[in-house]
This record gives structure tokens, C-alpha cells and sequence, in this order.
């Protein structure tokens, strides 16, 4: 799966009311002699809507069990992600094998303009406002993790004033 950076994980607690998302089931299909065996993978991305998200992989000999394994493992692997404003600090982007993702911040009231796979992980994690391309890849495995790879690159606006020793009213304010 993706390495996720250890300082940005979240455990998960009580507190914390997780909306899971399915973004897509695959029919897998093994041929033996005895005839065709079907399973099924789905890819799920869990989140509070409130910077936290996850994605898990979930496969089974049913749908229903193949989604329920699928946020199981959304809810193991949860982060955190910088959101200012409703959007993302700055542009950002990420490459996970075959796809490619643009993230852009943009102004409040534009909304989420993106596409299925990365608008999933995208509403999950709470942004509100946000330009998205996919280039490369159309595969929603690759793009659901690219996805989640442009968001752990971002830095959080407080944390680099901080490493740069001026404040933040400085940093937007000029």
C-alpha cells in the first residue's frame, strides 16, 4: 500500500464520527477447470470531513463483505491533512505508478472540481474548495492514492512560518 508519514497518522478514537465513502467495486474473475471463481475488491475512503481521511483495499468472495473489509482497513490507515481556509495551503503534485495528480488551492465558493476518484478522498478529507486534474492513469486505485500522496506533501502554513521565525500575520497579511 502507500507509506504514510508517521507524524500525520491519527488514532482513531471515540470521538471522531467517520463518513465512509465507496469509490469502486472490481469483478475479479479466476478460471479453473471446475469453472469461472468470482471475487470482488472495493476501494473505500473514510473520513470526518474535518481534515482526517483514510483509504483501505478490501477484497471477498461478496460485495458486501468486500466493502465492510474495505473501511475496516480505511479506519487502520487514518491522517491528517492541512486545510486553511476550506482548501489546501498551496499546489501540489504527486505520482503514484501510472497516475498523475494536480492539486490546486482556490478561492471560497468555487467548490470541489474534480473528478470521481480523487473527489472522494477530497470531500472526505474536508476541503472545500479545490481544483483538481488527473493526468496519466484513469485506474481509481492509482488515482485514490495519488490523491492521498499530493495531500501528506503539503505543509501546513503555521508549521513553515514557524521553521522560517516569522508569524502569521506576517505570512498573509504581507
Amino acid at each position: 500500500m502507500l507509506k504514510l508519514a508517521q507524524n500525520k497518522r491519527v488514532n482513531i478514537s471515540g470521538d471522531i464520527e467517520l463518513k465512509d465513502r465507496l469509490v469502486g467495486v472490481q469483478r475479479v474473475v479466476k478460471v479453473t477447470k471446475g469453472g469461472r471463481a468470482f471475487r470482488f475488491s472495493a476501494i473505500v475512503v473514510v473520513g470526518d470531513e474535518k481534515s482526517v481521511v483514510g483509504i483501505g483495499l478490501g477484497k471477498s468472495k461478496d460485495v458486501a463483505t468486500a466493502i465492510q473489509k474495505g473501511i475496516e482497513s480505511a479506519k487502520k490507515n487514518l491522517v491528517r491533512i492541512p486545510i486553511y481556509k476550506g482548501t489546501i495551503p498551496h499546489e501540489q503534485v504527486a505520482k503514484f505508478k501510472g497516475a498523475s495528480v494536480l492539486i490546486k488551492p482556490a478561492s471560497n465558493g468555487t467548490g470541489v472540481k474534480a473528478g470521481g476518484a480523487m473527489r472522494a478522498v477530497l470531500e472526505s478529507a474536508g476541503v472545500k474548495d479545490i481544483l483538481a486534474k488527473s493526468k496519466g492513469s484513469a485506474n481509481s486505485h492509482n488515482l485514490v492514492k495519488a490523491t492521498l500522496k499530493a495531500l501528506l506533501e503539503l505543509r501546513d502554513p503555521r508549521t513553515v512560518a514557524m521553521q522560517r521565525g516569522v508569524t502569521m500575520d506576517k505570512v498573509f497579511n504581507g
